[in-house]
């Protein structure tokens, strides 16, 4: 078990209230936090489909967000706070960022690149690797997805 700093614990906070967001605007909740030498410089929440934009998963918008606040597309010794295990897109863009570690708090079953299904974040083959490490905030991140889908689904049912 990892043991997760105050810090760490308020930017996984943070990004909860950013999935929490996502799910007020219709949008699958999950929320992302960047920080820098103990310094939160970029964050985001899944808007796909509110910007009409397939790549707008609460990871890159964070990662546009720290791009353009730091004027560079590397990233280098930053890391990233998740609510959901990260995609393929969302690893792969912070391998090529140089995020140096990801912290997320719940697995991906069906589409998770940290490990669950792929592991892109690790990846040998790459010339980066992110440290990665999970379980903060688990029962509530996960609970609030299931929460979602399960009225989602129920709403569906109803039509």
């Amino acid at each position: 078990m990892t043991d997760f700093t105050d810090f760490d614990q308020q930017c996984m906070h943070r990004a909860f209230e950013l999935a929490a967001i996502a799910e007020e605007k219709g949008e699958v909740p999950v929320g992302a936090v960047l920080a820098k030498d103990g310094e939160v410089i970029a964050e985001g929440f899944n808007q796909p489909i509110l910007s009409h934009d397939p790549t707008a998963h609460a990871e890159v918008v964070a990662l546009r967000a720290a791009g353009e606040k730091i004027e560079n597309y590397r990233l280098v010794n930053t890391t990233l706070y998740v609510t959901l295990e990260p995609c393929a897109m969302c690893a792969m863009a912070m391998v090529h960022a140089r995020v140096s570690r990801v912290v997320f708090a719940t697995s991906d079953p069906r589409t998770g690149a940290a490990g669950s299904v792929l592991n892109i974040l690790q990846n040998p083959s790459f010339n980066h690797q992110c440290v990665t490490e999970s379980g903060l905030m688990q029962e509530q991140c996960s609970e609030q997805l299931k929460s979602f889908f399960r009225n989602k689904r129920n709403s569906s049912d109803k039509k």
